[in-house]
């Protein structure tokens, strides 16, 4: 999954694909270089952001959305958690919802059931605006499974097929950096809850807290490491912004995997 952010203050990529040509050519770079899904979104989760009118959340995503089908059969999620956004990526031409709230906003677990396409749900604690307010858990592996898994079973209730649940255990969403290692380290938990997995480290901030401040485009290497590891544990998917190095990476593991070419 490529990360397309038509945000001009998210954290890593802010500003710089705002313009919607420039928008609609980065997706299309990165379906070229093997991205199987773009993930388009309107509103930047980095902690400390501000929220996102629904209008102008729409007026990013949508035009972005519709070019992107006029010139591409290829996948398209929408990454926001307002119903009425997903709704309308949704008539725009987008495949997925990728929700960070995991269908917690009122509306959001039955407009899920009524679009009928794949529903990302994803853990965060708290919002992005105080999510890293000194995070706390008792077990965060366990917690961040008793949460997913009770959001899939709303889900279900509301109407939504078992079958069109991913689940996100949301790594640097309102978790520290042990809470972080500690669900890539039992990442297989999360995985044997029975539903497909997206797993999202690109860029992120553990990897500066690991490597000593390193810069948003300085982080390549840890994120290549967490994208080996949620592979090798048997994610079924990676969110990223390096799509052609990552893809590298995975074509070489998959080969020594193998023990051929």
């Amino acid at each position: 999954m490529g990360v397309l952010n038509v945000t001009p203050d998210s954290f890593s990529d802010g500003g710089d694909f705002v313009d919607r040509a420039a928008a609609v050519e980065r997706g299309l770079e990165m379906l070229r270089n093997g991205a199987d899904v773009i993930d388009v979104g309107g509103e930047s989760t980095r902690p400390g952001a501000d929220p996102v009118p629904e209008d102008e959340e729409l007026r990013r995503v949508v035009p972005v959305i519709k070019a992107l089908r006029e010139r591409s059969a290829a996948r398209i999620s929408i990454d926001s958690f307002k119903p009425a956004v997903a709704r309308a990526a949704v008539e725009a031409g987008a495949d997925i919802w990728n929700d960070v709230r995991a269908l917690q906003e009122p509306g959001a677990l039955e407009t899920a059931a009524e679009l009928g396409v794949p529903v990302i749900l994803m853990h965060m604690s708290g919002s992005p605006k105080t999510m890293q307010d000194k995070p706390q858990y008792e077990d965060v592996v366990g917690e961040v499974c008793d949460f997913l898994t009770e959001r899939a079973d709303l889900a279900m209730a509301a109407g939504v097929t078992a079958d069109s649940i991913w689940l996100d255990p949301g790594i640097g969403f309102g978790k520290t950096l042990d809470h972080n290692l500690a669900l890539m380290r039992d990442l297989d938990q999360v995985i044997r809850l029975g539903y497909p997995v997206l797993f999202g480290a690109s860029r992120k901030r553990f990897i500066a807290a690991i490597d000593d401040g390193a810069h948003e485009m300085e982080r390549l290497g840890g994120s290549l490491a967490a994208a080996m590891r949620a592979a090798q544990a048997g994610a079924a998917m990676v969110r990223v912004h390096d799509v052609r190095m990552t893809m590298q990476a995975l074509k070489v593991q998959a080969a020594i995997k193998r023990g051929k070419s």
